[in-house]
């Protein structure tokens, strides 16, 4: 008897200008979906100053988002409220959990905030989570392949890594990504392939990521 191979389309990359382009990272076949935002420039201070400051910051919060009630984050980066835009970044925060959690339907999801100053992922990986939001507010941004930049069963090793700059793509700062991985049904061998930017490239970096627990 003759089994049927069954042949999944190449995965795709989408970006866009508006909220809306997430939503195709629901759609089979779609492995990141970027939305091309340019931050307000009291988000963009309130970060930079954070960056200039050079203080560690680390911090990551389960919330159970609950459509009875807005979304309250009276902790995260407490110790810098007196700076100029730190309610504007907090609410932009909120707004970004309010919307990953409604997308996917989520019950729980974790949050971590962090200050970077060197590739916390140096080398291309995929992530084996369903679906990770990730915006970097401030310095450089997330590195990404389009499919057959890289071979899957040599990720990890350095020497099969592009060289060539031109085939990475980067997300700019306040770029929202929706990063699809392994454990996405249907998505299983097709995580999209990212590492974080070099040091070359890379200094001080302010990035949110969104994980969906439940």
């Amino acid at each position: 008897m003759l089994t049927q191979r069954i042949v999944r389309p190449q995965p795709r990359q989408l970006l866009g200008d508006t909220p809306e382009i997430l939503g195709e990272a629901l759609h089979d076949g779609v492995n990141l979906a970027v939305w091309q935002r340019r931050l307000p420039l009291h988000i963009t201070g309130f970060a930079e100053t954070l960056l200039a400051l050079g203080e560690p910051l680390a911090e990551s919060l389960t919330l159970e988002p609950t459509s009875e009630s807005e979304l309250q984050l009276p902790t995260l980066a407490a110790a810098y409220r007196d700076i100029a835009g730190h309610a504007g970044f907090v609410a932009d925060v909120a707004w970004l959990v309010r919307a990953f959690s409604c997308l996917v339907d989520a019950r729980r999801i974790g949050l971590r905030l962090r200050m970077l100053d060197k590739p916390m992922c140096p080398r291309f990986h995929v992530d084996h989570v369903p679906l990770r939001l990730i915006t970097t507010y401030a310095g450089a941004g997330s590195e990404w392949l389009h499919e057959g930049g890289m071979q899957r069963r040599r990720l990890g090793d350095p020497a099969a890594e592009p060289t060539d700059a031109a085939a990475i793509e980067r997300l700019g700062a306040g770029d929202v990504a929706l990063f699809k991985g392994e454990k996405w049904l249907g998505n299983e061998g097709a995580g999209i392939i990212h590492r974080s930017p070099q040091a070359a490239t890379a200094e001080r970096r302010l990035i949110l990521t969104l994980d969906w627990l439940s």
